[in-house]
């Protein structure tokens, strides 16, 4: 089931900047231009699409999208109610119709005929097709269609074609720099300046050391679960073991690396 969420924040999400990130994703939504974000597992994405529709005053709509998300999940189908067969919407129709940011997260796990299906919405026609109805839905100049990926952890199962990727404003995400991320870690959490640093520092240090053979390195989601935990009264040692070396691997070797690095650094 493709899990679906629409959000209409009453508050400006907290997003920092770390670039010129923002004012390139409203003028790609001035210019009508499908967007695509590249970058680790945890290191902001989603949070600055929330962000961008709140500066935006548009209606956010978004699909976290996994090996059986299909196009039909997106556009809708018919459903038996009484002795009637009605239509309903899929999340993608209803962000064309309404004007939505429609946001498909991590979308090359999806099946392919998803890449198919919005190929029409992301050049000079901006229309859905809805061969089901026999409808073409014209989107409204406040749609945009953004997309995430993260290429690194992707490279060795599917990738976007270069046809696709060229549809897209290309904006490439990371980690920020460590004085940046403790400042986001310690608006997100409340925990001590000082702990924020040294979590940090610990993070930058493991995402440096490629021999642990870690799938992803440690997301800023993973600095913000410890500090909270830090906030909570948990001991800051085990917070961070729970939080970062137990989150990111179950080999026993590399969990004991990464708890001497804990020792080390806290």
């Amino acid at each position: 089931m493709t899990n679906k969420l629409e959000t209409t924040s009453v508050t400006r999400p907290f997003y920092q900047a770390i670039g010129d990130e923002e004012e390139i994703f409203r003028q790609g939504h001035k210019a009508k231009l499908p967007v695509i974000l590249k970058g680790p597992t945890g290191c902001g994405k989603s949070r600055f699409v929330d962000a961008m529709a709140y500066d935006l005053n548009i209606p956010l709509i978004t699909v976290a999208c996994n090996e059986d998300t299909s196009a039909t999940d997106l556009l809708g189908r018919f459903l038996i109610k009484g002795n009637e067969t009605v239509w309903q919407d899929g999340p993608l129709t209803r962000a064309v119709k309404t004007g939505a940011i429609f946001y498909l997260d991590e979308v090359v796990e999806a099946r392919e005929d998803v890449i198919v299906l919005i190929h029409s919405l992301t050049d000079y026609r901006r229309i859905l097709y809805i061969d089901a109805l026999a409808e073409a839905i014209a989107a409204p100049a406040s749609f945009q269609l953004v997309m995430s990926y993260n290429p690194g952890y992707q490279k060795s199962f599917k990738e976007l074609k270069p046809s696709t990727r060229q549809r897209f404003l290309a904006l490439s995400f990371t980690y920020p720099k460590p004085e940046i991320e403790a400042q986001i870690i310690q608006n997100e959490t409340g925990a001590e300046e000082k702990v924020c640093r040294n979590l940090v520092a610990l993070a930058n240090k493991i995402r440096s050391l490629s021999e642990l053979g870690l799938a992803e390195s440690v997301s800023t989601r993973l600095i913000v679960n410890s500090a909270l935990l830090i906030k909570q009264g948990v001991n800051t040692r085990l917070a961070a073991e729970v939080g970062m070396a137990q989150a990111l691997t179950d080999e026993t070797d590399t969990i004991r690396a990464i708890k001497d690095l804990v020792a080390l650094y806290l």
